[in-house]
Order: structure tokens, then C-alpha cells, then sequence
């Protein structure tokens, strides 16, 4: 009996972006990714393991080396474009925001259950890890080519952010090509 259930969403990757590792967080936008076991070669999140950073800092003392659950950072352009009116822009640019992947077609993406998974058509699969909550190194990068709008962006951003992601499956993910929604069969928690 499988435990994901298959969904009607099925998205279309509209934006590609490469993290260069040991730079800022800004992405180049690429036309397609080559998706090892260990996420995108060369960038800023690759690895299969990682150092723990604040966002898990109830769990771990900072720099405990723990699984890479955040290889990738994937995000709805419908969400994109709704900061982006919160901010007073006409559009923002996922290289900003640091953005692996940016789908088009699935609602209130950033609250899709964890350990969802996106399959595209060739077989890659990535398992969402959770909410990519919204800090201040996006706004940072908004601020370089948009004066006065970074600082903006986290409030607008909030509850907008898409998600963290791993490679569950490898394979080659280009522009255009789509990732249908799995989601896990289980009831909602209530203790």
C-alpha cells in the first residue's frame, strides 16, 4: 500500500537557478540542472550532510554536522508575485532569494505537507523538507539592484516562502518540463 498519495497538481518549472558555493546567496539562472543524490553540484547547499545552522538550533549546538535536508530552495511564481506586490514591485527576481527551482500551477505551495515529494516526468524526485522561512539575506540582495525595497521583504515573504528540498531520485530537471504532486496519506496530527 504506498504512503504517498499521487494529487491532480502537477507544476511547470519556470525558473532554474545555480547557488555557486562560497559566494552570496544570489543564484544565475540556468536552463537546466543536473541533480545528484547530494542536490546541485557546486552550490552553495550541496552535500548529503551539513553543518546545523540557527534554524535548528533547539536541537543542535551551531556547526553539528547532521543530513542535508536543504540541498534545494523551491518556490511557487505565484507566491513570487504576490511578495512582490506586497513589496510595490511589478516582479521579483528568484536569483535574489536564492531559488533552485520555481514552480508555476500548485496553491498555497510554501504549506504543502513535509516529506511531499515532486516527481517529474523523467523520474527525479525531490522530498520537501519543510517551510524555507524568510530572513534577511534575500532582502540584502533585493536592496543591491532595488534601493529602499529590502528591507521589505521578509514581512512580505512570511508564510510565502516556498520550501527546502533533497534529492530523493537524480536526474536532469529544464526549464519547462513539469513535477506532479505526492503527498503523504496520513491524517492531520491532533493531539
Amino acid at each position: 500500500m504506498p504512503v504517498l498519495r499521487e494529487t491532480e497538481f502537477v507544476a511547470e518549472v519556470v525558473w532554474l537557478g545555480h547557488v555557486p558555493a562560497a559566494k552570496s546567496l544570489r543564484a544565475q539562472a540556468v536552463n537546466g540542472v543536473s541533480l545528484g543524490f547530494a542536490g546541485d553540484s557546486g552550490a552553495r547547499h550541496e552535500g548529503l550532510n551539513r553543518a546545523s545552522c540557527v534554524r535548528v538550533k533547539n536541537l543542535y549546538p551551531q556547526g553539528t554536522e547532521i543530513r542535508n535536508v536543504r540541498q534545494l530552495s523551491v518556490l511557487s511564481a505565484e507566491e513570487l508575485d504576490a511578495i512582490a506586490r506586497e513589496m510595490g514591485l511589478d516582479q521579483l527576481d528568484p536569483s535574489h532569494l536564492g531559488a533552485s527551482i520555481v514552480l508555476s500551477g500548485i496553491p498555497d505551495f510554501t504549506h504543502i505537507p513535509p516529506s511531499s515529494r515532486l516527481q517529474a516526468a523523467n523520474g527525479l524526485t525531490i522530498t520537501v523538507d519543510m517551510e524555507n522561512r524568510p530572513c534577511v539575506l534575500p532582502g540584502r540582495e533585493i536592496e543591491a539592484d532595488q534601493p529602499g525595497h529590502g528591507a521589505a521583504f521578509k514581512p512580505a515573504a512570511e508564510g510565502r516562502r516556498g520550501v527546502t528540498a533533497w534529492v530523493e531520485r537524480p536526474g536532469v530537471l529544464q526549464l519547462g518540463d513539469t513535477m506532479t504532486l505526492f503527498v503523504p496519506d496520513q491524517r492531520n496530527w491532533t493531539p
